[in-house]
């Protein structure tokens, strides 16, 4: 059994350590301080959906321009 554990220990480290889930976490971090910012200009938390889709459409891609030149 101690092997099963290992190897979802070191298939953890490959997920964490990859450069997919680096940009997924980025953009979710980016993505809470914009509910953050809305929520706070509503007066009312408008939930992660209202947040997340807002963001996309207004914001992903001139932030994904900025990872890209700027090296993330």
């Amino acid at each position: 059994m101690s092997g099963d554990s290992a190897d979802t220990q070191n298939a953890g480290d490959l997920v964490r350590n990859s450069s997919l889930y680096r940009e997924f976490q980025a953009e979710r971090e980016e993505i809470l301080k914009h509910k953050w910012i809305e929520s706070e200009k509503a007066g009312y938390d408008i939930g992660f959906e209202q947040a997340l889709t807002d963001w996309i459409v207004n914001h992903r891609a001139k932030w994904r321009r900025t990872r890209q030149t700027t090296g993330g």
